[in-house]
């Protein structure tokens, strides 16, 4: 099994080409490779498979074996894979996800994708949109959890996302004890992703606590979230960076609602698994695991 490693600012994935539709992944083989210990390690698995809406579609896995809707950073690296090995020559394609059809414009460097564009659609503020319970909207909640206070806004740019705004420099919140309650904020039937903002200047410094991952370097959709629950809030402009410890997006919510996220895609490395460990990750003896996709 030939698989390639890729990261976007930090956020890591497992990929493999699967245009004949005849691997898919399975939950358990996900979590194997997705452990930083004894499998691959990444954020997520990400599997090249044909679409009937589009060239290609990205089946996004969390690095707990469940699916997920949507990935920025994931989808700005299949870019250049399916790019860079020549499995499209196009510098605009359109890429089909959980979360619908994408739109990507390439930027290339000797011959190579260097950045991806990608239209991430139109964000939802809506409690049923997002996979929240009731009506209305989340907007400027008040949140305090473990004596830190913030103002809480959900979302959904292809994920449900949780936007928390404090004075806090995010450096300094225990974001791996705080976001795990977050995630299973009660407000949201199947859980949240969770950012953690400071604004200074124009500029959002942010950390992100994923779910079904924990804490990554860096997210795409959430970096979208961000900035929309910024500029909504009437704290940014439209456009503006998102800085998280793995590197820096460029997030701007044009007029006509469209969000873009633009930011570098890099190739790590190719590599063939062993069979025998394959097989042994396939039966759960890797990274014993329990999911409900």
């Amino acid at each position: 099994m030939k698989i390639s490693k890729y990261h976007g600012t930090g956020n890591d994935f497992v990929f493999w080409e699967d245009l004949a539709d005849e691997a898919p992944p399975t939950p358990e083989l996900v979590a194997a490779l997705c452990d930083r210990h004894r499998g691959v390690g990444a954020d997520g698995v990400i599997r090249v498979s044909p679409s009937e809406r589009a060239p290609f579609f990205m089946d996004y896995w969390n690095a707990d074996g469940t699916l997920s809707e949507m990935c920025g950073n994931g989808i700005r690296c299949l870019a250049k894979l399916v790019y860079d090995r020549g499995l499209t020559d196009q510098t605009e394609i359109d890429v089909d996800t959980r979360a619908g059809v994408k739109r990507l414009q390439l930027e290339t460097d000797g011959g190579l994708v260097s950045r991806v564009r990608v239209d991430m659609g139109t964000p939802a503020f809506g409690r049923p949109a997002i996979g929240m319970h009731g009506e209305g909207e989340f907007w400027g909640e008040p949140i305090e959890v473990r004596g830190e206070r913030f103002r809480g806004y959900a979302l959904s740019t292809g994920n449900p996302h949780l936007v928390l705004i404090g004075d806090a420099d995010p450096r300094q919140i225990d974001v791996p004890d705080i976001g795990p309650l977050l995630e299973a904020h009660d407000q949201f039937k199947d859980g949240a992703n969770v950012e953690f903002l400071r604004i200074d200047g124009g500029v959002i410094h942010a950390r992100v606590w994923e779910r079904g991952v924990g804490e990554t370097m860096a997210c795409g959709t959430g970096a979208s979230a961000s900035l929309v629950a910024a500029a909504r809030a009437g704290l940014v402009p439209r456009r503006a960076p998102v800085i998280f410890p793995g590197g820096e997006l460029d997030i701007e919510w044009a007029e006509d609602d469209h969000v873009f996220l633009t930011g570098p895609a890099t190739f790590v490395f190719d590599a063939e698994l062993d069979p025998a460990w394959v097989a042994e990750a396939k039966a759960g003896r890797v990274v014993p695991v329990e999911v409900t996709a």
